[in-house]
C-alpha cells in the first residue's frame, strides 16, 4: 500500500487506482487531493480512478466539480465508493460506478497474483538488489530503481520510473513490450534484442519499447495507444 499525506491512501486495483480520502471536511479533502495530484503529475497522468469518500455526503455540484478537475489533469474518475446513500445516488446520477472489486489488504511490499491475466502485480518501489521474475506479465506500481531487475515471460508495465534492468519476452516472445511513465533502464531486453538507454535531456514522457521490423525501439506511449 502506498500512502501519501495521512488523509489519502492509494492502492492499485485491476481497473486502475483506488484512492481513499479519510476525513469529514470535504472541501479540505478535495483540496488536499488535487494538490497531491498536481505534485505528482507523472504518477497520476492517464489514471483511471475509483474514489472512496467514506461517509461524506456529496451533491452533484461537488462531485461534478471534482470530476472536472481530474479530467482537466488527464485523469478519469469512473467510480465512487461511499457509505452515504446521498453520495451513492449522486454518483449514479452522474453515471459513475458505485461498486468495485476491492483488492485484498497488502501489508508492506507484497506481490499480487492475477492468474486470470497471467500477470503479477508488484508494489514498488523496487530498490537495488530486488529481483522479480515471472513467467507471464509483470506490472509494477511504483519506481524500479537502478540495481533492481525485472524478468518477465510476457510484457512489463511500470507505473513509475523504470531505471533498473528489464527483460521482457524472456522465453523468446518478440511480441512482448515494456511500458513506463519514465523509460530509462540501465539495460532493456525484449526476447533476444538488447539495448542500453541513451542519456536523455529535457522532460521525460511515458514510452513503450517493443520490437518493430526486427529492431528494438521506443515510442511515445500516447501515440501507440492512440492508434
Amino acid at each position: 500500500m502506498s500512502t501519501t499525506p495521512s488523509s489519502i491512501q492509494i492502492k492499485g486495483i485491476r481497473d486502475g487506482l483506488l484512492i481513499t480520502l479519510e476525513g469529514t471536511v470535504w472541501t479540505e479533502l478535495a483540496e488536499d487531493f488535487i494538490k497531491n495530484v498536481d505534485e505528482r503529475v507523472s504518477f497520476f497522468q492517464g489514471a483511471h480512478v475509483a474514489l472512496d469518500v467514506g461517509t461524506n455526503e456529496l451533491r452533484v455540484a461537488e462531485l461534478s466539480k471534482l470530476r472536472d478537475q481530474l479530467s482537466d489533469r488527464g485523469i478519469a474518475l469512473w467510480a465512487i465508493l461511499s457509505e452515504s446513500p446521498i453520495t451513492e445516488t449522486t454518483a449514479q446520477n452522474l453515471g459513475l460506478a458505485t461498486r468495485i472489486t476491492k483488492p485484498r489488504p497488502v501489508q508492506s511490499r507484497e506481490e499480487l497474483d492475477l492468474p486470470e491475466d497471467a500477470a503479477k502485480w508488484v508494489e514498488g518501489p523496487l530498490r537495488s538488489g530486488n529481483r522479480v521474475a515471472f513467467d507471464g506479465n509483470i506490472v509494477v506500481f511504483g519506481d524500479v530503481n537502478p540495481g533492481a531487475e525485472l524478468v518477465a515471460g510476457g510484457s512489463v508495465i511500470v507505473w513509475g520510473r523504470l531505471r533498473g534492468v528489464v527483460h521482457a519476452g524472456a522465453q523468446g516472445d518478440e511480441e512482448a513490450i515494456v511500458c513506463a511513465l519514465e523509460l530509462a533502464p540501465t539495460q532493456l531486453r525484449i526476447a533476444g534484442q538488447i539495448a542500453v538507454s541513451p542519456k536523455r535531456t529535457g522532460k521525460s514522457t511515458p514510452e513503450v519499447a517493443r520490437i518493430k521490423d526486427g529492431i528494438l525501439l521506443a515510442e511515445p506511449w500516447q501515440e501507440l495507444t492512440g492508434r
